[in-house]
């Protein structure tokens, strides 16, 4: 289980990394491009992965982590649930989808460390 306190942390951890609203949900930005957000409501976070990086992350449990279920699905667009998915494959998936939407520079300075 990933609590909104450790995602927000982690998302904000990343460089140029802001937190905005999206409708009624949070967003997780990097030169305001959305690469995360969180719905308090269903305690689901939606994450952009590439469609590699989609399937690996799904292929550790499809009930945890899975592709929205409509175009936006096919674009990367990534399920999260928060209340059932381990940490450390949270905090993996975040990372990707931080360094799939941040310019190369920004997303070397998390894969280098």
């Amino acid at each position: 289980m990933v609590s909104i306190d450790t995602f927000r942390k982690l998302a904000l951890s990343f460089p140029e990394t802001t937190e905005e609203p999206h409708f009624e949900k949070s967003s997780f930005r990097v030169k305001k491009k959305i690469f995360a957000t969180y719905d308090g409501i269903k305690n689901r976070a939606c994450i952009k992965l590439s469609e590699i990086n989609q399937d690996i992350f799904s292929a550790a449990d499809k009930t945890i982590i899975f592709p929205v279920g409509n175009k936006w699905g096919k674009q990367g667009w990534t399920l999260i649930e928060m209340d059932k998915v381990r940490e450390e494959l949270f905090v993996g998936a975040l990372t990707a989808a931080y360094c799939e939407v941040a310019p190369k520079k920004l997303a070397d300075l998390v894969t280098q460390k």
